[in-house]
């Protein structure tokens, strides 16, 4: 009887020993801790077209990485309708939501997320002069915990093509924003680079848009041109400045390709879609654990499309060169 007991135990044990291990591994995969939907927040300044095709290629570049929004990704967009009161609450918003990973379009809100947030990545979204604004310890080398994408114009390239067009022109006029830091820092390399050129230069500056008409009077009745470096307050009101440039038949050169279409006459400029393009790839590698802030470069777009408004330089009596025509057609876009 012993005997015959021993192979009836032996299956019991390996039973009990095989249900034993199902029972555990199966609290271990339930233990597991499920793979978390990445969140996101996007905070821009304010609405006007360059800062939305920020937003919209921001969009297109975390999908071509292979983030969805509302399928794969969580996104909190927040815009701060140019409120420096509302920047500092939604930026206190995604630092008490711990987001994975927060987006500044333009450089206000990059530098309110840099206030709110020290421990999770923050990723720029077109800012002119990073290590100008505080944003990062060195553009090559951000060191900290904020990478991203720069919108500096070719600025050179633009006051060329302002020469070429304008050939009589005795003086440029410039109108910039005074507390938006990107347009400062460009109003000075833009003084700089007119002075190598002996261009003589005359300096407007607003604080907001309600001065934008006033001084615009002021300048088209000194100026042969005016020259807009990439600044969102005037990006904003473009149509108050064109049409007091209109009325003194002065034209405007504006730094952003967008503001061409609203009324400047033409320019190289970076597109702004695919600066958001840029940053929402950055954006995607550095959620993906591929790259991290403090070793990524901020990225710079060296060369801009030239983009031609043929209707408003008609307007201003502009013959714009057959070879202009030409490689805008090829490489650039004609506003017609």
């Amino acid at each position: 009887m012993k005997k015959r007991s021993y192979p009836l135990l032996i299956a019991i044990i390996i039973l009990f020993a095989f249900l034993g291990y199902a029972f555990v591994n199966e609290k271990s995969q339930m233990a597991k801790p499920a793979k978390k939907t990445p969140e996101i927040g996007i905070l821009q300044l304010m609405s006007h077209p360059a800062l939305d095709s920020i937003h919209k290629g921001i969009i297109a570049g975390l999908k071509q990485e292979g983030y969805t929004p509302g399928k794969n990704i969580k996104i909190d967009f927040q815009n701060a309708q140019n409120d420096q009161s509302n920047l500092k609450t939604m930026s206190s918003k995604f630092a008490n939501e711990n987001l994975d990973l927060s987006i500044g379009i333009a450089t206000p809100s990059a530098q309110s997320l840099a206030n709110s947030i020290k421990d999770k990545p923050i990723i720029l979204g077109a800012i002119t002069d990073p290590k100008g604004a505080n944003l990062v310890k060195n553009n090559k080398r951000p060191g900290g915990n904020i990478t991203g994408v720069s919108d500096q114009a070719p600025l050179k390239e633009q006051l060329g093509l302002i020469k070429k067009l304008m050939p009589k022109m005795k003086t440029l006029g410039i109108i910039y924003t005074s507390s938006d830091d990107s347009a400062v820092a460009q109003y000075k390399m833009f003084k700089k680079i007119c002075k190598q050129e002996k261009i003589p230069l005359k300096a407007y500056s607003i604080s907001n848009t309600n001065d934008l008409n006033q001084v615009a009077q002021q300048a088209v009745n000194s100026v042969d041109a005016i020259y807009v470096p990439t600044d969102n307050t005037i990006a904003g009101a473009m149509q108050t400045l064109v049409g007091a440039a209109n009325q003194a038949k002065v034209p405007v050169f504006p730094a952003v390709d967008t503001m061409v279409r609203d009324g400047g006459v033409a320019t190289y400029g970076v597109d702004q879609y695919k600066l958001g393009v840029a940053t929402g790839k950055m954006s995607a590698q550095i959620l993906k654990g591929n790259k991290k802030p403090a070793t990524t470069p901020i990225k710079y777009f060296t060369h801009g499309k030239l983009i031609i408004n043929k209707k408003q330089a008609d307007k201003m009596g502009i013959t714009i060169p057959a070879s202009l025509m030409k490689e805008a057609k090829a490489k650039g876009e004609i506003v017609k």
